[in-house]
């Protein structure tokens, strides 16, 4: 199933980092920061922008969990492309959550590397945004799928936790997946017995809209 939609670039942001001889004044830092609007040679994934979209649709994983969730949207994975053409400073600062932002960092911070941008016939380091598209809906979501999985799952209903077998009592044998709030790994931290999961891989929070 192809569940990626990207744009690349969306943002083109180079930015000339020589170092001077002397220290900087603060008004010759600022000049250094410059944010080049134009830049003569973008950046160039080998074999061009269809092959790096052919790289995230053959490597990234949709995690376990979210398809189990239905957990779907864009993750916005902010990069840069140094002077060498290495991804470097990956980030994706809004959440999907169940690991969606975790897997496309790490797919974007393995890419293979790029020819650099130019300009001034020098190499620059250029900042990129990618939108990932994760996508696979589901309308409603099964406790016994939940249940017959590998992971351990946590629900948070109007500020309390429950088990899974406590939760279905509220919410039915199936929800309907508009009603997670956010999926999260459950960390525990009280040790209580009741939320322990044994011979689950990991335990998530489900939060439900109230």
């Amino acid at each position: 199933m192809k569940f990626l939609n990207l744009l690349l670039p969306l943002f083109l942001l180079p930015v000339l980092s020589n170092a001077q001889s002397a220290p900087a004044t603060d008004t010759a830092k600022k000049a250094q920061r410059k944010v080049i609007v134009y830049i003569e040679q973008e950046p160039e994934f080998p074999g061009g922008i269809n092959s790096f979209y052919q790289y995230i649709n053959s490597n990234l994983h949709y995690p376990d969990v979210a398809k189990l969730l239905g957990i779907n949207g864009k993750v916005i994975v902010d990069f840069w492309i140094d002077k060498s053409g290495h991804v470097t400073d990956v980030s994706a600062p809004h959440s999907l959550g169940a690991g969606c932002e975790y897997e496309a960092k790490k797919v974007v911070a393995n890419s293979p590397p790029w020819h650099p941008g130019i300009q001034m016939s020098h190499p620059v380091k250029v900042h990129f945004k990618v939108p990932v598209s994760f996508d696979q809906v589901r309308n409603r979501i099964k406790m016994q799928e939940l249940k017959d999985s590998d992971y351990g799952f946590v629900f948070s209903i109007n500020d309390k936790l429950y088990t899974i077998d406590e939760a279905q009592e509220q919410l039915g044998k199936s929800f309907r997946q508009d009603k997670i709030g956010s999926a999260e790994v459950f960390y525990n931290s009280d040790n209580d017995e009741k939320f322990a999961a044994p011979g689950k891989k990991e335990v998530y929070l489900v939060k439900i809209k109230p």
